[in-house]
């Protein structure tokens, strides 16, 4: 029996949307063998362009990319797949566009599956949330996006296994910024200055361009908005407590260089921090959602150096899981991209391509 063929639709094209493409032509051969499962690109888009998949072309994907893609639309691509007869179809959202996520609903209701890297869909107001739900569950189709939360930690799924298998959650907590946790890791081991720490951290290449969203809170609080909604909790951003590590002149810096030059501004309260928190702990920047006070922040916290938060190193991220039955004791998921992280991503994705491949499958078996 043939291996099931799965049209790959894929939105972006950057270094992780590059990597997703050479990962799965790497071990092409692997999946049709063990997993018969025959994946393919039919469509490669950037933000303005698009190459369909034509017949007896055989160049490299970007060579055939650079010569034959041309503009398009959301509806050309849905008129493709329907001239192509194309089946078993999985949207990759390897992109940051917003534009894209308000195609979510439509492209579901085209009758595909879809999986994104892309944060958006899951922290726009929960009208949109609750909206795309009720058509995936209409159209039987499947919606994973494992890497919103951590590149390669299954977080997500296994809060899902925990939630199906009857297990309440009552408290979520963690370090969820790499660069986050290289800097507060640094500083409560060290005797150096905090901005000298985040300097450090920019010659790593740990301060993206969005690093404003990360010191401020932002990007943790997000996270914190998609898990909270995997609990069941119909909140909103502004919900959200946020303690900013940010003073108000150093929120206005939106060049790095610029910010960086200033972080020295930022010293003495951190200096203050550490040295008047209790022996044997350490400081660092948490997430935390807690269900039976109904709490989501993110701040700044002093941790015991005995517990898996205080015990972190590197740029490693840590999520503690706590539930009903477990009491205290929580579950620990910890991670460390370790400068990979583009490739971890890239990774992550592929599972949950994969895992709706698999139901796919399982589907055209009852069928047959």
């Amino acid at each position: 029996m043939p291996a099931l063929k799965i049209n790959v639709i894929l939105f972006g094209i950057g270094s992780v949307g590059s990597a997703l493409i050479n990962q799965i032509i790497e071990s092409q051969q692997f999946y049709q063998e063990k997993k018969d499962i025959d994946l393919r690109f039919p469509v490669i888009t950037n933000s303005t362009l698009a190459f369909f998949e034509k017949e007896g072309v055989k160049n490299s994907w970007e060579a055939n990319f650079d010569k034959l893609a041309f503009p398009f639309t959301i509806a050309d691509i849905v008129e493709f797949v329907k001239i192509k007869e194309l089946e078993n179809v999985i949207i990759v959202d390897a992109t940051e566009s917003s534009e894209l996520v308000k195609h979510y609903i439509p492209l579901i209701q085209n009758g595909f599956d879809i999986v994104a890297a892309n944060q958006k869909a899951n922290i726009l107001h929960i009208d949109f949330y609750k909206e795309i739900r009720r058509n995936l569950k209409r159209f039987d189709k499947s919606f994973l996006y494992e890497t919103n939360i951590g590149a390669g930690i299954p977080v997500l799924q296994i809060i899902s296994d925990l939630y199906y298998s009857g297990e309440k959650i009552t408290k979520i907590r963690g370090v969820f910024s790499d660069s986050l946790s290289y800097i507060f890791n640094r500083f409560s081991s060290e005797a150096v200055s905090f901005s000298s720490i985040l300097n450090d951290a920019d010659k790593k290449g740990l301060l993206k361009s969005d690093f404003k969203e990360e010191l401020s809170g932002i990007g943790a609080a997000k996270k914190v908005l998609v898990l909270a909604r995997e609990l069941g909790k119909e909140i909103e951003f502004l919900d959200i407590k946020i303690t900013s590590l940010l003073t108000h002149g150093l929120e206005d810096s939106n060049l790095k260089s610029k910010f960086l030059s200033n972080a020295s501004e930022l010293d003495k309260d951190f200096e203050v921090a550490k040295i008047t928190q209790p022996e044997n702990e350490v400081l660092r920047y948490i997430g935390e959602i807690s269900i039976p006070e109904n709490k989501f922040e993110v701040k700044l916290v002093s941790e015991p150096v005995s517990s898996a938060i205080g015990q972190l190193k590197g740029t490693e991220t840590v999520y503690e899981i706590y539930t009903q039955s477990r009491g205290n004791n929580p579950i620990v998921v910890r991670g460390d991209t370790s400068g990979k992280k583009t490739e971890t991503i890239a990774r992550g994705i592929l599972v949950d391509i994969l895992k709706v491949s698999e139901k796919i499958k399982i589907k055209e078996a009852i069928w047959l």
